[in-house]
């Protein structure tokens, strides 16, 4: 995600040329991800363009990352229900407070009013 590679893989026995989005946890810690599929097949078949997916990353097999255009889609500011712990986020006005940024500056915060003193700058 943080170089921002393509990502070909087998996912319930359908090739599929994505690219992930948000990479977190169900409630129960299954791994998942929300990713823009934009090219092969699926059970309920792929639109012109793409789609939206959640991806249960135990069923994900024979990744390979490869370079190529990034696609996203429309934007996934719109609540999800596919990731319930975010990890990482390719979004970078994420509303979900991924635990770790993507990109490779610190995540910029906006603190309340009166906490904005504690915080020192490294320099």
């Amino acid at each position: 995600m943080r170089a921002g590679q393509q990502i070909v893989c087998v996912y319930e026995g359908h090739p599929r040329e994505l690219c992930p989005i948000i990479l977190g946890h169900s409630l129960k810690g299954d791994e998942k991800a929300l990713t823009y599929q934009f090219a092969g097949s699926s059970n309920s078949g792929l639109p012109p363009g793409g789609e939206w997916r959640c991806l249960w990353l135990s069923k994900v097999r024979d990744v390979a990352l490869r370079d190529g255009p990034w696609h996203s889609g429309s934007s996934h500011k719109k609540p999800h229900t596919c990731v319930d712990i975010v990890d990482l986020d390719v979004n970078p006005d994420s509303p979900y407070e991924p635990k770790r940024p993507t990109t490779r500056k610190p995540a910029q915060r906006k603190l309340p009013a009166g906490k904005r003193s504690a915080v020192r700058r490294k320099r």
